[in-house]
């Protein structure tokens, strides 16, 4: 269930509520009991969980990447001064 906030024209009183995507948006301010509750945009803040998303399957193979292409420089870089020193 989604978290809505909503704020208050008549006293600025601002709020979250959680609420089923089906129920209907509040129109009672619960502060001073006027209808003049308005529906703010927000963030959605969520996490996505499970696998088969990029936040849990491929993030380190990028840094295991980036270590094996550190360690064939390094070795390439270190025949190259064999070779120029022979």
């Amino acid at each position: 269930m989604p978290i809505y906030e909503y704020q208050c024209g008549a006293c600025d009183h601002q709020f979250e509520k959680l609420q089923k995507m089906s129920d209907s948006p509040l129109v009672e301010c619960p502060e001073c009991d006027k209808p003049e509750l308005k529906k703010l945009v927000s963030a959605a803040g969520f996490q996505l969980k499970g696998s088969g998303w990029y936040e849990t399957d491929f993030k380190n193979s990028g840094a295991k990447a980036k270590k094996t292409e550190t360690k064939s420089d390094a070795s390439s870089s270190t025949s190259k001064k064999t070779e120029s020193a022979a």
